[in-house]
């Protein structure tokens, strides 16, 4: 039997013609064939139609099959990719199964077709072969037999047919069902848990490697300690026996009395730089996740040629992480990270970012012309260059032949401006780094002249918008003691406790006289202290600056809101104006 092509596409008439065509053409070859199973125009419809369904179930089975073996076998690289194939299987789901249902219309409007274009009347060919007629009831009992017998073959194979359109079509339903559970398990928030377990997999193992080595290095620390301490028990005995010696010269006169003078400088120094008294806060030891790295900060610290600044990385490194983390040196955006992407946080071997820091800091004091691990004016340039970049530390020998607080601060907003951004770096890097530094504490002034290099380099600003707005007022106000607040904050010494923030003058006084750290007018005030005034002579204090210098008897200041400006002022030692002296412990 030939198949009619297009038959979705043809109208009514066209689809009846085309059926009577074939109908005749299968009658004449069963003839010819000498087949006496000649086949009625309804039984040839029902097969036809049959035939169709059967076919277009196998078909849309078979490209189920086919989307659902894609989909296991062609597993998408990306989340797009994924999206893509499962709306492509879903459209030739969609396709299928619209396909099958146009056969089926077309070959249920044939059967139509071909029954209304039947005249009336006309009797059918019975498909058996035909017999001879007989006399009387018993020939029509006999043909009313035959008939039913050719009507139950008829269902039956009917029935056959039908019993395999169901099973071809529950197939397909089976196939479609296993293609949305596939397409189901390849979703992209299947996909995002299967790479967040793997991540979490990955980052316990990476854990468990870095509690490993910080082991091994808490290990080596313990050995250095021991040998320290035995060295310093040593060192000890030696100093006794040295100071019996210089004692019985002494006595004896000459050049050895200048020698005396300096030991005993030094041991000053010593208890100055480890907290002699109550009060200092000149060191903050650093942590113990900092000291357990030391052997491994001293390896790559000779590696690289700074074996003598040991205790300054590990400084760095307290500033930087405190000794926590996989980045401890905070090194990810150096340009000696050859390892990791220049992001930050992209380092995730501790020992590497240490290896990395030191080189990037060997690197700082080199341009920097650091000599010793005293010299302090150099040492202060390359870290204030290893939080900017290499690039301020040729500009500020350029321009200021060397650091200061000021230029540190003129530098990150210069470079702020020149990206877009709202800060750039940490203009107070140095200082807090040096919190940490114990043998260059011993060398270098106190912490009361930056807050003096703070407030000068805002001397000239007018209407005190950046203070007052910085403290969290929404419109101006007497500004003067948000301004010296706002210069301590630039210092950290808020946050230190050195300085409390206030916005009211009789707030800053209460605070230093609770401490202890008051002073009356006929004081003689050191660079850093602040001055507060009293301009009715009422008792009650109404302005506040800071000191910059006293010298002859003259109180030299920078003050905020003198005349709505930051401004420079002088006054006379013990002068009427001055109501007293806040005297930070720095």
């Amino acid at each position: 039997m030939s198949k009619l092509r297009n038959a979705a596409a043809r109208s009514a008439d066209s689809l009846g013609r085309s059926m009577k065509a074939e109908y005749a053409k299968t009658q004449q070859r069963a003839r010819n064939d000498g087949n006496s199973q000649q086949k009625s125009v309804t039984a040839f419809a029902e097969d036809e139609v049959a035939e169709k369904a059967r076919t277009s179930a196998v078909a849309a089975g078979q490209t189920a099959r086919r989307v659902g073996r894609t989909a296991v076998q062609n597993t998408p690289q990306s989340a797009d990719e994924l999206k893509t194939q499962v709306k492509a299987a879903k459209a030739q789901l969609d396709k299928a199964r619209t396909a099958a249902a146009k056969r089926k219309a077309a070959a249920a409007q044939k059967k139509k077709t071909v029954a209304a274009s039947q005249p009336s009347g006309t009797s059918v060919r019975s498909n058996s072969p035909p017999s001879t007629p007989a006399a009387g009831r018993s020939g029509n009992t006999v043909g009313v037999s035959q008939s039913s017998a050719k009507q139950a073959y008829r269902k039956k194979q009917t029935g056959k047919r039908l019993k395999s359109y169901r099973t071809s079509a529950n197939s397909l339903s089976s196939v479609r069902s296993s293609g949305q559970t596939v397409g189901r398990s390849l979703t992209v928030a299947n996909l995002r848990r299967a790479g967040a377990a793997a991540g979490k997999t990955a980052h316990a193992a990476n854990a468990a490697k870095n509690a490993y080595k910080r082991k091994q290095y808490a290990k080596r620390a313990a050995d250095a300690s021991r040998k320290t301490i035995r060295a310093t028990v040593e060192a000890v005995k030696v100093t006794l026996k040295s100071t019996k010696a210089l004692v019985t010269l002494l006595l004896a006169g000459g050049w050895v009395a200048v020698v005396i003078i300096l030991v005993v400088v030094l041991f000053g120094c010593a208890i100055s730089m480890f907290g002699g008294g109550s009060n200092s806060k000149s060191y903050t030891p650093v942590s113990v996740e900092v000291r357990d790295y030391r052997p491994i900060i001293q390896q790559y610290a000779k590696e690289h040629g700074i074996p003598e600044y040991t205790d300054l990385i590990m400084a760095v490194m307290m500033q930087e992480s405190g000794g926590k983390g996989l980045d401890p040196m905070q090194a990810s955006e150096c340009s000696f990270n050859t390892r990791f992407l220049h992001h930050p946080g992209s380092i995730v071997d501790p020992e590497y970012s240490i290896n990395v820091g030191i080189q990037n800091l060997a690197a700082c004091l080199k341009a920097a012309n650091v000599q010793s691990p005293i010299d302090m004016d150099n040492i202060k340039l390359a870290l204030q260059g290893y939080n900017y970049g290499n690039g301020y530390i040729a500009w500020a020998q350029e321009h200021y032949k060397g650091y200061s607080t000021a230029n540190a601060l003129e530098f990150s907003d210069l470079m702020a401006k020149k990206k877009g951004w709202s800060n750039y770096g940490d203009s107070n890097y140095v200082l807090n780094v040096l919190r940490y530094y114990p043998i260059g504490r011993a060398f270098t002034a106190g912490g009361n002249q930056v807050i003096v290099e703070i407030a000068s380099a805002q001397i000239g600003n007018k209407g005190g918008q950046p203070y007052w707005s910085w403290y969290g007022f929404k419109s101006r106000i007497a500004w003067c003691a948000c301004y010296v607040s706002w210069c301590a904050d630039q210092c950290s010494y808020i946050d230190a406790g050195i300085i409390p923030k206030f916005s009211l003058c009789s707030d800053g006084v209460a605070w230093f006289k609770k401490n202890g750290q008051w002073q009356d007018r006929n004081y003689l005030p050191q660079a850093g202290d602040l001055i507060f005034f009293d301009w009715e002579g009422d008792g009650r204090c109404n302005h506040v600056g800071i000191v910059e210098k006293c010298e002859d008897g003259v109180v030299y200041t920078i003050e905020g809101n003198s005349g709505n400006a930051c401004k420079r002022q002088h006054y006379a030692v013990g002068s009427k104006k001055i109501f007293g002296y806040g005297c930070p412990m720095y």
